[in-house]
């Protein structure tokens, strides 16, 4: 297989040697996905914190982003805390999911090996932020919330 041009090397330390590694589930998409080590039952309202067992080292000008599973989303009301939860590239710890389940009724059961989430891996720009008195205007000014209609 050709190894794609827009392609970035990860390393990837395996912490639970019994579960796969992230994977692609299809060509072309842009999410790893990440399975929990655990087993967790959510209760409606209740956040966890679920390993993946997985370590991983970004180069430089690299960010990883851990992003809600649509799936679990739509069929179970599960969501992620802080989504995209951001790994930096100096990060070199367990990466775990800050899970939601924000379901009113049920409570979502999770098993060993269940995909949690998606890992996307892209390059950051790192900002110089330069201090001025005034910013230059543009067509949409300072009109923030709600202003370009519904």
């Amino acid at each position: 297989m050709s190894r794609p041009a827009h392609s970035v090397d990860v390393l990837i330390r395996r912490l639970d040697p019994d579960l796969p590694l992230p994977q692609y589930a299809h060509p072309g998409d842009a999410g790893l996905d990440l399975v929990t080590t655990i087993d967790a039952e959510v209760l409606p309202g209740e956040r966890v914190l679920l390993p993946t067992g997985i370590a991983i080292a970004l180069p430089d000008g690299y960010a990883a982003f851990v992003h809600p599973r649509s799936g679990l989303a739509v069929k179970y009301g599960v969501s992620l805390v802080n989504a995209p939860g951001t790994i930096d590239a100096a990060y070199r710890g367990e990466i775990s999911v800050s899970l939601i389940n924000l379901d009113p009724r049920d409570t979502v059961i999770l098993k060993r090996g269940d995909r949690i989430a998606q890992l996307v891996i892209q390059p950051v720009a790192l900002a110089v932020l330069h201090e001025v008195d005034a910013l230059p205007g543009s067509d949409r000014g300072e009109n923030g919330f709600g202003s370009s209609g519904r």
